[in-house]
């Protein structure tokens, strides 16, 4: 039996990722719940509170005033109707995940699952289904590790917009629903943040303990209650501030963190509880290494330069965070690509595949699960169990680092990137065309012995002056970063 952690730095500096995430490298997110009813993107409870914005706009004439017509009433809107999450995660599976995440909760403050401090969740409200609990017992049965993210650490500051009021128009004074006493539990009691700049959305973390306590309860009964196998906060380490400006440079002490590091223990013990070992991951998004040391570095939406010699951790999207008519998916090739990149630098990929107001995805997520299948069925052997190589890239293409970017990168013929299982080493073609020569100059110093393309089978090869020539046919079996397996 693995010894417990404490909830200290000390203690829990000590934590390694578990085989089972070093192996998997991609998984699928539900960033899914009552933010999808709109169709109209991220943060839509928080925006529908500021005048002017977009979807403040499309609130109005859609729904009516939010001094009428709240969140809270979006929230009664939200059916899942036709969730299936058992055939979801089947489609899933077969598209190459093998771990699965769903939100338990977003900034908006209502829960996906029947919760005992909290009456605004998915049972009582709207779907009245238990939908995280759905999503565990799906998890279960394909074999797939469960996840759940949690996005609470900011609602109490983040959601203070709920509180104003138009300041021109027709409701010029008149105060938002977010003032109405009955659901001041649900909006939060959170006028000390005041409802000025409403577009500044920090500070990202409050210094109101009594939220700060709620917090821990509420994570620590989503742990007691799933026991998941990873746990997702949508941040840095609660509450000691973020990994930018003035903050970064306080000293990093046990009490000033000390509920993010109870809830990191506490997942951790009660996975050396079921399997005698820590098998959980934490995952969260200060870079700090004194922070990250104590699970598994997440990074939103953009990835890092090169190999990091501990695993790390990014999400990203098909489209926008959650369901939205007005913005286009990403292709394909472009997420291949993405995952590709991210795993020979040590990294691990999952990708949130939208889902609308009813549960459903619709055809083009549809297409781009098929298509990531398709290219799983040809390459995986090239991604699941492997570990980065002695160098992860040969090529001058380097795939732009600039937060929240995630552009489609333009590859040459001779930009590669690397991954080793077994004694091979896997390269990934990331701009070689079928009917072309491959010329490779990280194998200098091997005598190589076989090349084969996956999905295809050996081909012809030779090594002259230093370099590895491989000569590709003409047709490629996999659509984009087909892989060489290089004896």
């Amino acid at each position: 039996m693995q010894k417990h952690f404490d909830a200290t730095f000390s203690s829990l500096r000590e934590y390694e990722a578990p085989k089972w995430l070093l192996d998997a490298k991609f998984g699928i997110w539900s960033h899914w719940g009552p933010q999808s009813v709109p169709m109209f993107g991220d943060w839509y409870a928080r925006n529908m509170y500021i005048e002017g914005t977009a979807q403040y706009e499309y609130h109005v004439r859609r729904y009516g005033h939010p001094s009428k017509f709240g969140y809270k009433d979006i929230c009664a809107l939200w059916k899942a109707e036709k969730f299936d999450p058992e055939g979801l995660m089947e489609k899933y599976r077969k598209a190459g995940a093998r771990y699965f995440m769903s939100q338990g909760m977003h900034h908006d403050h209502f829960f996906n699952y029947r919760s005992d401090f909290n009456w605004m969740n998915s049972v009582n409200v709207g779907p009245h289904k238990d939908i995280l609990a759905l999503w565990k017992v799906a998890a279960d049965r394909f074999k797939m590790p469960f996840g759940i993210s949690e996005h609470l650490g900011a609602s109490f500051s983040w959601w203070r917009v709920n509180k104003g009021c138009d300041q021109f128009g027709p409701y010029a004074g008149v105060p938002y629903d977010g003032n109405d006493p009955a659901y001041q539990d649900f909006y939060h009691a959170n006028q000390e943040h005041g409802t000025k700049n409403p577009s500044d959305a920090s500070p990202w973390y409050t210094q109101n303990k009594e939220f700060r306590d709620y917090w821990l309860r509420c994570v620590k009964e989503m742990i007691d209650r799933f026991h998941p196998d990873l746990l997702y906060t949508d941040g840095s380490l609660p509450f000691g501030g973020s990994w930018w400006g003035e903050e970064a440079n306080k000293p990093i002490l046990d009490a000033d963190y000390k509920w993010g590091l109870e809830a990191a223990a506490h997942l951790y013990n009660t996975s050396i509880g079921d399997h005698g070992e820590n098998r959980a991951v934490y995952l969260q998004k200060d870079r700090r290494e004194e922070i990250f040391s104590i699970g598994v570095l997440d990074i939103e939406k953009s990835q890092l330069p090169g190999i990091m010699p501990k695993p790390w951790h990014t999400d990203t999207c098909i489209g926008n965070w959650f369901y939205d008519v007005h913005y286009p998916y990403k292709r394909p090739e472009q997420i291949v690509e993405m995952l590709v990149d991210i795993i020979s630098k040590n990294g691990v990929m999952l990708l949130n595949v939208l889902q609308r107001p009813d549960g459903t995805i619709d055809e083009d997520a549809e297409y781009i699960l098929q298509k990531i299948g398709e290219w799983f069925a040809i390459c995986g052997e090239a991604v699941y169990g492997t570990r980065p190589w002695r160098i992860f890239a040969e090529g001058d293409t380097l795939v732009k680092i600039e937060g929240f970017t995630e552009n489609k990168t333009d590859w040459a013929r001779s930009d590669f990137r690397f991954v080793q299982k077994d004694g091979f080493v896997y390269a990934f073609l990331m701009g070689a065309k079928g009917g072309e020569p491959v010329v490779l100059r990280s194998f200098a110093d091997q005598k190589i012995s076989s090349v084969e393309i996956l999905g295809y089978g050996p081909v012809p090869f030779r090594q002259e002056y230093g370099v590895l020539i491989v000569s590709a046919p003409e047709k490629l079996p996999a659509f984009c970063a087909n892989a060489l397996k290089i004896k």
